[in-house]
Formats: C-alpha cells, sequence, structure tokens
C-alpha cells in the first residue's frame, strides 16, 4: 500500500476504482485497520488501487476531503469521491463497501 502525497493525489485518483486511507501515526484505529488494508489491497490488485495518505505530512488533503476524523477511507471513481467510511470498521464490512463500489 503506498503512501501518497499530495502531488500525486490527483494523478492516482484521477482514473479507475481507488480506495484511499487517510491515517496518522499517532491513530490507534489506524494501526488497527493496516494489515486488513494491506490484505484487500494485495486481493483486489487489478480491481482496485489502494493508496494512504498521512494527514499529518499532508494536512491540505484532509481538508479537501473533509477528513475529520481518522481513520477515514474514501472510495473514488475516475476522480470522483462515491463512499466515505469513518472509523475502524471489520473485514467484512470494508470487503461488502469494496465489492459495492467495483459492482456499481
Amino acid at each position: 500500500m503506498q503512501e501518497v502525497s499530495e502531488k500525486e493525489f490527483d494523478n492516482l485518483v484521477g482514473g479507475g476504482i481507488v480506495l484511499v486511507d487517510f491515517g496518522a501515526e499517532w491513530c490507534g484505529p489506524c494501526k488497527a485497520m493496516l494489515p486488513v488494508m494491506r490484505k484487500l489491497s494485495t486481493e483486489y490488485e487489478g480491481k482496485l488501487n489502494v493508496y494512504s495518505v498521512d494527514i499529518d505530512k499532508t494536512p491540505s488533503l484532509a481538508a479537501r476531503h473533509g477528513v475529520m476524523s481518522v481513520p477515514t477511507m474514501l472510495f473514488f471513481k475516475e476522480g470522483a469521491a462515491v463512499d466515505r467510511i469513518v472509523g475502524a470498521v471489520s473485514e467484512k464490512e470494508l470487503r461488502k463497501r469494496i465489492e459495492q463500489t467495483i459492482a456499481g
């Protein structure tokens, strides 16, 4: 799972289906979600690109996308945000939302 900077963000989310995990080093729930995000990133390779954004390194990206708490996961399709999950969720719930985004 690649961490992205503000400079490359728009280019990376501009095409296809993308899941961006907004988090921070100090965030316990973010750390808890990390193994799940890595696992699903591998499982859905070729169907979904997964990236992470550290809100402490790129606060302007968090502000631009209305991220008020972490973890926040944003789903993008062809550059447009189509879904949002705020807070830690189960692998089952995250998988369900990924499937809905891919299908929709």
